[in-house]
């Protein structure tokens, strides 16, 4: 079953993440990533993310504190599921913490968190952010029982990986999963977010996705970014939200 013609508003949040692996290509101070999070506020974003990875390999602790201190729309940082990570999230206090799945050997986050895996240590670490006045969230594959076990260990939401459609947006079986998950999640009681390889050409038959509140967007941003501008580029992609909506 497909569930399309969402309504009601979609927030755009705007992962800059690739700033920083340009800034660490050279391993200077430029481009700065809360600059870049100012400059897609500006622009419309309605929030921004980050991915602290446990090798650091983009964003950096600093631009944790510079951008808790500069971010005036809610903040989604992205982590691991380590002892490390939840001791920053707890200095830090974002809006928002998603759980991702890291293997050091991966270019991107290449799936969803088992959330099977071990339940009582992810219900043990949601209850820990929660107790921080976090909002939590896991970063899942749209299958039936990640989506429930998401609902059991006490998640506020979840956001289901769009990879799969994003590399076959033709093939009608990759949307239908993720307008089935979000059916699905609604009604167990979790918030849906939807994000991973969406760019303005793909973006449209998920944003119409009924249910869906929130899309994170991060590399096609940041690519657009380098010919028409960092604020052009979330302008663009609110554009092509609010068309399929």
């Amino acid at each position: 079953m497909t569930a399309t013609g969402g309504s009601g508003y979609l927030r755009l949040f705007i992962n800059i993440d690739h700033v920083a692996t340009i800034r660490q290509a050279r391993q200077t101070d430029e481009p700065d990533p809360a600059a870049a999070a100012q400059r897609c506020e500006a622009a419309g974003a309605d929030g921004i993310t980050a991915h602290l990875r446990e090798d650091r390999r983009h964003i950096q602790d600093a631009d944790l504190d510079a951008l808790m201190r500069v971010v005036r729309t809610p903040f989604n940082l992205e982590m691991a599921l380590t002892d490390e990570m939840l001791a920053i999230a707890e200095r830090l206090r974002p809006h928002q913490v998603t759980l991702v799945p890291e293997r050091r050997q991966e270019v991107t986050t290449e799936g969803g968190l088992d959330v099977t895996h071990d339940p009582p240590r992810l219900r043990d670490a949601l209850a820990r952010l929660a107790a921080a006045g976090i909002r939590t969230s896991l970063f899942i594959d749209a299958a039936p029982r990640m989506i429930d076990q998401s609902a059991a260990v006490g998640a506020v939401a979840i956001e289901l990986h769009t990879g799969r459609y994003a590399h076959a947006p033709a093939d009608p079986a990759t949307l239908a999963a993720l307008a089935d998950g979000t059916r699905r999640a609604r009604d167990a009681g979790l918030a849906v977010h939807a994000g991973h390889g969406l760019t303005v050409r793909n973006v449209g038959p998920v944003a119409a996705i009924a249910g869906v509140e929130e899309l994170n967007i991060g590399h096609h941003i940041i690519s657009r970014a380098v010919f028409v501008g960092i604020e052009a580029a979330v302008r663009e992609m609110r554009a092509a939200m609010d068309a399929a909506r």
